[in-house]
Parts: C-alpha cells; structure tokens; sequence
C-alpha cells in the first residue's frame, strides 16, 4: 500500500510560514494584498476565489475582488490590470483564465506587471523560470508538485523524474524545476509511443495531462513516487489522471486528486503574494536610500 502525500499538511506549513512573513511586514507598516481579476461567472473560477480569499484572509493578506461580465470590452480589463500595477497597494494580480474568446490572452497577460504575476502567467515570469535570472514566479500548481516533494523528504537529485504533460502551467515549469533539482527529465503526452514503458521507468513520475484514468497498472511500477495534477469532473465525481486503486497498491508513494496538489497550490499562491509585498518593500527602501 502506497503512502499517501497529502496536501493538507504541506498547505499548512506553508500558510504558517506565510503568515509570520505577514507579521514582520506588518510590523514595517506593509499590508500584503492581492486583487483578483474574474470574468464572467465560471462556478469553478469562482470556487477557487473562494478559496483563495479565505486562505489569504487566513495568512493575513488582503483581498480586492475585481468582477468583470462575461461580454466587457478588452480595452477594459486592459485597464484594470494597468491600474491595478501601477497601485502600490496591491502586492500580487491573479488573472482567472481561461478569458472569454473575444479577449486576445496574450496581450492580456502580457499587460500584466512580472512582479506582481503571483501565478506565472506572464512571458516574462517564465523566462525566469528558465534561465533562472530576472524577477517572476513560478506558476502555482508546478511549485506546488515540488514544495509536496519536499515536505515529504522526496529528493529529486539523481533520479528519473517522467511528467505527463506539457502545458506551461506545469509540465513544462514543473519539468525546469526538477532540473534544477537534478533530476533527469523526461516530458511526455499523450501522444508519446510506448507511454507505459516510459512511465514505469520513472523514479518520480507527475501527471498532468488532464484526462481521466490515463495512467493504470500498466504505467506503474513498485517504488515509484507519483504526483497526480489531473483534476476531472466525471459521473462519479472528481478525480485524476491516475487510477488510484492502481497507484495505491503499487507504488511507495501518492499524491492523489482529490487531496494533494490542488490543496497546496492555493497555499503556494499565498507564498507569492507575500513574496512579491517583501520584494516590494525592499524596492521602496533602496529607492529611498538612492534619493538620500
């Protein structure tokens, strides 16, 4: 029987962590904040607001909620998020995608300030994330597949890590991660030839391909550590990329859907948005000393 990688536990010690930041910024007269940017009434966008509000309200961070109708103008959300970097109020912007069709994504993430991208939305974070230079954050989800390694003392160094999946949301951010963990990565999908063999070699294997029961006993292999990142609404409920049965009985160690990553990625957000006041604060404060 597999151990099971929780994501409550990891989510707390990052919420703990986060608020005593909260407090020492609190006490140099710095609030932390976050705006949230929705468009349109997407119920799984507005559960995670939800989510995401009480957690920061949690950490202490506060929360400006910016409610669009499915059917505004492009030129106005532009000019939410203009307004919203040049506010010095406001620590970090989290953007729900995906925006109504009528919206060009990419002039929309693009008009978002790196340093207030708490999700690793925008180009710039992301070349951050690969060449490990300038200022940006990772997105959420794929640090949240690290910080559960972590926390479970599961070190990637010297082992094949295979990720199922290639979105820039993790795969891709997830596999430059474990990289730099030195790991040797594999990326795949679900076009790649001979998945199972691939996936059975793999020391730590995280899937996040987005389709239910891609992964089964033939992709397993005793002693595996796997990730699942899959989140799908089927007839029975919620659940992953990965047969849970499967993966409890034989791997060493899983981190299933419900319960793991999801649960972590809010608390790595939280993270950011304190990231981003502290980096924030330590800007006004070389500024000042440069003015003398």
């Amino acid at each position: 029987m597999a151990k099971l990688l929780k994501g409550a536990a990891v989510a707390a010690a990052l919420t703990e962590a986060a608020s005593e930041r909260v407090k020492k910024l609190e006490s140099n007269s710095v609030k932390p904040a976050l705006a949230i940017v929705r468009v349109g009434e997407n119920p799984s966008d507005i559960s995670y607001e939800r989510s995401a509000g009480k957690k920061c309200a949690g950490a202490g961070i506060c929360i400006r909620n910016v409610v669009l109708p499915a059917d505004c103008g492009q030129a106005e959300i532009l000019d939410i998020i203009e307004s919203l970097n040049a506010d010095p109020s406001i620590h970090g912007v989290l953007i729900f995608r995906p925006l109504p069709k009528h919206c060009d994504d990419d002039m929309i993430r693009a008009a978002l300030s790196p340093m207030k991208d708490v999700d690793g939305i925008t180009d710039a974070s992301l070349a951050g994330v690969l060449t490990g230079r300038g200022y940006g954050f990772v997105p959420c989800t794929a640090r949240a597949c690290i910080e559960i390694l972590n926390f479970y003392g599961v070190n990637p160094e010297g082992k094949r890590a295979v990720v199922v999946g290639r979105s820039l949301v993790t795969g891709k951010p997830l596999a430059l991660l474990l990289t730099d963990r030195n790991a040797t990565v594999t990326i795949c999908h679900t076009h790649t030839k001979d998945l199972p063999s691939v996936c059975r070699n793999a020391e730590i294997l995280v899937v996040a391909a987005g389709r239910a029961g891609l992964i089964g006993r033939e992709h397993l292999s005793p002693g595996q550590t796997v990730i699942d990142v899959g989140v799908n609404l089927t007839e029975d409920g919620i659940c992953g990329d990965v047969s849970s049965a499967d993966a409890l009985e034989i791997t060493s160690a899983y981190s299933p859907v419900p319960g793991g990553v999801g649960t972590v990625t809010t608390a790595v957000l939280v993270s950011h948005v304190v990231d981003a006041a502290t980096h924030a604060y330590h800007a006004t404060l070389k500024e000042a000393v440069i003015r003398g």
